[in-house]
């Protein structure tokens, strides 16, 4: 791999992104994204409440804000939580339906900027599409369900390590910020399924590594650069007032959807440098 190939796999990568109207799809994720946020998770919780996994809340918040910059997050999450601990009854209600299908219409808004950055047109049926969507978003509330349901048993998992396995207490101790790596963990999976199976034809795991792993170092890079303009520079509580907090994660939530999509895009170059 020569300086010439990644200059030219890179630079074609940015010249498509511009075409395509990389900067307008990634506003378009963005605010789908941020609208399918409580929807989803109302969704999942209710589902959670159905089969009785009670702290499933706290673990579905860790889970989605904690690869957010912290003063983006804890003011929302606490407003996440106090919405999500409301009784809603029955997971068969029409508003929890309702949520499902809005949650979905994030994932709908993730499959046309791929589709887009890699340069496919989607034949594919509008209801299957929609149903892959809703797939999608049973299929993440599930997964959620089931690290809730394990981190409960993990002071159990803990105790047990720490009495039949005396030598692991420096592993254990490590362990501080497990919930942390599972987020990332959730992450990096979540984005390997997003360009494998959303947009139109076929890309091997293999091929969609590349983006994959750039999306999750310059999505941690600027997670940490806007945390630290946030502390520094910041004015927006000053200009928005109340509206604060949305507008920061907004604009965050936007950064992130474009360094998503110029993923796809390198994957697309790379695709296209081996044909």
């Amino acid at each position: 791999m020569t300086a010439a190939y990644l200059w030219r796999v890179v630079r074609e990568a940015v010249v498509h992104f511009n075409q395509d109207d990389g900067w307008a799809m990634a506003s378009h994720v963005a605010l789908s994204t941020l609208l399918a946020i409580f929807p989803f998770l109302i969704f999942a919780t209710s589902l959670a409440s159905f089969v009785g996994a009670d702290a499933f809340a706290d673990t579905a918040v860790h889970i989605v804000f904690d690869t957010w910059p912290k003063s983006i997050a804890e003011p929302i999450s606490q407003q996440v939580l106090q919405v999500l601990t409301v009784n809603r009854g029955g997971v068969l209600t029409v508003s929890v339906l309702a949520a499902a299908f809005f949650a979905s219409n994030g994932v709908e808004a993730l499959r046309v900027s791929l589709n887009r950055a890699y340069r496919v047109t989607d034949r594919r049926s509008i209801f299957f599409n929609r149903a892959q969507s809703l797939g999608f978003v049973v299929i993440a509330a599930l997964i959620l369900l089931a690290i809730s349901f394990l981190l409960v048993l993990a002071p159990i998992l803990t105790k047990l390590m720490r009495d039949w396995l005396p030598w692991s207490e420096d592993l254990i101790s490590h362990l501080d910020n497990w919930r942390l790596v599972v987020a990332v963990i959730v992450l990096f999976v979540g984005l390997i399924v997003c360009h494998r199976w959303l947009p139109a034809g076929y890309r091997s795991i293999r091929a969609t590594l590349p983006g994959v792993l750039v999306t999750m170092i310059f999505w941690m890079a600027g997670a940490l650069l806007f945390s630290a303009y946030l502390q520094q520079f910041s004015t927006y509580v000053a200009t928005y007032a109340g509206l604060a907090s949305i507008m920061i994660a907004l604009i965050f939530l936007y950064i992130v959807a474009a360094i998503f999509i110029l993923g796809a895009e390198l994957n697309a170059s790379i695709l296209a440098e081996k044909q």
